[in-house]
């Protein structure tokens, strides 16, 4: 497995032991990681952060090339709220962890030129499916149902 994912992984982790919802996201830049986030919404009281977002959220004010080489890491397929950020700050590649859970947005980066790749990652699955068993009003809540 990419190590990279896994520390999307840990991230989503860190936001279930805070009592938020399990999805995290790191974003790379030559090789390393220059940020870091999890979903948020739960323990900020707040409307947008998403993982991605609190993972952009995390590397500051950078001009618009610094994203012109980095890879975005999510642990679940990104909503149209992520996406446009995505495409704002024209990321050129995300890997998804998993989308069988929740399909996002994923052809209209395609189509934006977003090489998405999708890891069909087990560990991404379970721990959403195991937190929508138990939290599924909460979830609900989070993609906008």
């Amino acid at each position: 497995m990419d190590s990279l994912i896994l520390e999307a992984i840990n991230e989503a982790k860190k936001g279930l032991m805070e009592g938020g919802i399990p999805i995290g996201s790191v974003i790379v830049k030559n090789a390393k990681i220059v940020g870091r986030g999890h979903n948020r919404r739960v323990q900020k009281g707040s409307a947008i952060f998403h993982a991605e977002i609190d993972a952009l959220e995390s590397i500051g004010r950078q001009p618009a090339s610094f994203y012109k080489d980095v890879t975005l890491y999510t642990t679940l397929s990104p909503c149209i709220m992520c996406t446009g950020a995505i495409l704002l700050y024209k990321i050129p590649q995300v890997i998804v962890g998993e989308n069988k859970t929740f399909m996002g947005e994923e052809e209209l980066l395609r189509s934006r030129g977003v090489k998405v790749e999708v890891l069909d990652d087990e560990t991404c699955f379970k721990l959403m499916q195991d937190f929508i068993f138990k939290n599924s009003v909460l979830w609900n809540e989070d993609i906008g149902v």
